[in-house]
């Protein structure tokens, strides 16, 4: 499975984004909520996480290339844009959701947190 997501891993970011779009564009009662996972900032967690994968498989794909630098601070600021048009698009247009800038800032967090762990692992991604 790992051969496969380094062979392609712009297509596997591409499904993961659709994937995170989908679980922003779902109404509203359709998502589960429970107060004990309130608590915990689950939710929160959730975003970092999604965000994360989707970093990770992007600085994936940017390790093939000479000038991994530019792409690398190209897909970060694409994906924190992505995370951030996704807020606004659940306030103006998804039903039943609404905008949160915390969810906003665990996107972004998600996203930094990815590249610090390619920074550690820089060693790897050299060709």
């Amino acid at each position: 499975m790992k051969k496969i997501v380094y062979d392609r891993p712009y297509l596997f970011s591409s499904l993961w984004a659709l994937f995170i779009f989908v679980l922003c564009a779902t109404p509203g009662q359709y998502v589960p909520s429970a107060d004990w996972l309130d608590l915990l900032s689950f939710d929160k967690l959730v975003h970092a996480f999604m965000f994360f994968i989707l970093c990770s498989l992007l600085f994936t794909g940017a390790s093939r290339y000479e000038k991994k630098s530019v792409l690398i601070v190209l897909f970060l600021l694409t994906a924190v844009a992505y995370g951030g048009m996704l807020e606004i698009m659940q306030a103006k247009c998804f039903s039943n959701r609404s905008a949160d800038w915390q969810d906003f800032v665990a996107n972004s967090f998600g996203c930094l947190v990815a590249l610090l762990l390619l920074k550690k692992t820089r060693r790897y991604f050299t060709t």
